[in-house]
């Protein structure tokens, strides 16, 4: 079975990261936590710590099968990083499923082509979304091709249940 990888950086939603991480475990896949740098602590909102298993720079795309881009403030430190905005690019450039909530849809807007397609996210970055050429539409789940997009915690049960199905198909 193929891995997921997860991406972090500081000012992450713990909720966004924690759900998707056991809940996918608990499906059999593993995962790797993709970081600017291995071994390096990362911080939540609240401080919680997380360690990175990766680097971007040094992430093979063609080992996993979807990634996970946890909300909080992150998406926007994850999109000032070359290397973290390239794995997402070839992630998406060769179909896997790319899966953002929150403010996730920040470094999707940043890595991939969202011109013409439906995303939703936290209601603040509506603009962003729509600047990018997207549609945004305010449901808990949009599945648009290869991209999964929720808008706030609250979401988590229906969007991580909606990966674990894509995954199975």
């Amino acid at each position: 079975m193929k891995k997921i990888a997860i991406l972090i950086e500081n000012l992450f939603d713990e909720k966004e990261f924690i759900y998707p991480y056991y809940r996918l475990q608990e499906e059999g896949y593993n995962l790797d936590i993709i970081g600017k740098e291995k071994g390096h602590i990362y911080h939540s909102k609240s401080g919680m710590p997380i360690t990175s298993t990766l680097a971007s720079k040094d992430a093979n795309p063609k080992d996993y099968a979807a990634l996970i881009i946890p909300g909080g403030f992150s998406p926007d430190y994850m999109r000032r990083t070359e290397s973290t905005i390239d794995f997402a690019h070839k992630m998406n450039t060769q179909g896997s499923i790319i899966a953002a909530i929150c403010h996730g849809p920040w470094l999707m807007i940043s890595s991939c082509d969202v011109s013409n397609r439906q995303l939703t996210g936290f209601y603040s970055i509506k603009d962003d979304i729509e600047n990018a050429g997207a549609t945004y539409v305010d449901e808990d789940v949009v599945v648009d091709g290869n991209f999964i997009t929720s808008r706030t915690p609250n979401d988590l049960p229906v969007f991580v249940k909606t990966i674990i199905d894509e995954l199975k198909k």
